[in-house]
């Protein structure tokens, strides 16, 4: 058989081999392609920048610069004179009886978190050498004599309100309460600090003090380093977290001193969200207050755990931005403005007068959360505390623009009304013991650890 022949009839054998080779060889080229397309995509990726984390709400206070404490300094006569004043509330509201002062000038009662204020007044008045240190030492211990004996909401912790009188358990209208009204664990927090302070500086009442503090089962309000607290609704007892951004770090720092772990109370974490209020950031809980309406932010804690304990990295933040906006305020509307909760004449007698609060700035709120703008109050607590704290030009001011408002014989009304400049006329112990502590503060430093 000739040669070409044989091609013929191979030909068909060479068709399929020379499409097996095209098609061998457009697999190769495809996947040659997909393979440095893959390539492209990979380098794509590598190359494009991840994004930038988000930085939590504390993290914000990073760029918070923290304004610089004022430095301890001898008091002026005219200071002394100012501190004068506020023991004179004191002088004329702590019953002998019992050593238990009232929370209000002549109201006869009080709770754990004023009689805490009237322990940090006796110290800063013994510092400040208008109170001599044998009397000091026989109100302390006349009270805690007291303290040791009262009747306790289910025989577990203070109630939220005594008789200063009678030393008995009494409602919000201060009558006789067989059952009580519960116990605030900030109140008792409250207390503990005071007592911390004075176990440091009145070694000879630390026997007596430890045996108080043996009566009371703090460890009922404490689960899992949070605060709880009861109320009784309609007869019923009901366990409740207490605490919000501010008054429950100063409460944790209050409960560290008695060697409790108070880690879920003192870290703010995702508790913890920013508002902006005059140009400046300001610590907000996330939680709503009772379960109903946002929670609020107010000067009292930070300016408590200032003058007590001393400030620190994050307290002094928060506790500057708080001030800040405070006098960002001023500056923009020629208002003074030092608020926080106060006393009120009329109903509904004690307001929160906030830095933001319940949705919006500055509002003013009853516990129960509605608004009384209208009883906004410069408050002389804040004045003197601010200026212990940062003695700055505004506030000064502010000390002096209030300093009408001490009356010899009776102690430092609570400040005045912004609606009309009139005198909120209310005069307490917290407001006193304020005045005392900030004094106090100001020659000597934080008050738990001050030395004459």
């Amino acid at each position: 058989m000739s040669f070409r022949e044989n091609l013929k009839r191979a030909r068909s054998h060479i068709v399929f081999m020379a499409a097996l080779a095209s098609g061998l060889g457009l697999i190769v080229f495809l996947e040659h392609q997909s393979t440095a397309g893959a390539s492209v995509v990979a380098t794509d990726v590598e190359l494009a920048e991840p994004p930038a984390p988000v930085p939590t709400a504390l993290e914000l206070f990073n760029d918070v610069a923290p304004l610089p404490l004022a430095a301890p300094r001898p008091l002026t006569e005219q200071e002394l004179d100012y501190a004068r004043t506020a023991w004179i509330y004191f002088a004329n509201n702590t019953n002998p009886e019992t050593g238990l002062a009232n929370s209000a000038d002549a109201y006869p009662s009080t709770t754990m978190w004023e009689t805490g204020a009237y322990f940090t007044a006796i110290l800063s008045a013994n510092l400040l050498g208008i109170l001599e240190t044998d009397e000091a030492l026989a109100r302390l211990s006349k009270t805690i004599e007291t303290l040791q004996t009262l009747p306790l909401f289910e025989d577990t912790l203070p109630n939220k309100a005594y008789h200063t009188v009678t030393a008995g358990m009494v409602n919000y209208a201060n009558q006789p309460s067989e059952l009580g009204l519960g116990w605030s664990a900030l109140d008792v927090a409250r207390m503990m600090s005071a007592l911390g302070m004075m176990r440091t500086h009145y070694p000879t009442l630390a026997t007596e003090i430890e045996a108080l503090v043996d009566t009371w089962d703090v460890a009922a309000m404490v689960d899992d380093g949070q605060l709880f607290g009861t109320n009784v609704i309609e007869g019923e007892i009901h366990l409740n977290q207490e605490g919000r951004v501010g008054y429950e770090q100063y409460a944790a720092r209050a409960m560290q001193r008695f060697g409790y772990d108070m880690y879920s109370a003192y870290e703010t974490g995702e508790k913890l969200m920013v508002k902006t209020v005059q140009g400046v950031l300001i610590p907000v809980d996330t939680r709503l207050h009772r379960g109903t309406h946002p929670a609020f932010t107010v000067s009292e804690p930070y300016i408590l755990d200032g003058l007590e304990f001393g400030f620190d990295n994050r307290s002094h933040r928060f506790a500057s931005s708080i001030y800040q906006a405070q006098e960002n305020r001023y500056t923009t509307t020629g208002i003074l403005t030092a608020v926080s909760e106060s006393h009120v004449t009329g109903p509904p007698y004690f307001v929160y007068s906030t830095i933001w609060g319940g949705g919006d700035e500055w509002a003013v709120m009853a516990f129960n959360g509605d608004r009384y703008d209208s009883k906004r109050t410069v408050a002389t607590k804040i004045a003197f505390a601010w200026n212990a704290l940062f003695d700055t030009p505004y506030t000064q001011k502010l000390v002096e623009d209030l300093s009408h408002l001490h009356d010899p014989d009776a102690g430092w009304q609570e400040g005045l009304y912004e609606v009309d400049g009139s005198p909120n006329a209310s005069i307490t112990a917290n407001t006193n013991a304020t005045v005392l502590a900030s004094l106090a503060f100001r020659a000597f430093g934080p008050l738990s650890h001050a030395k004459k």
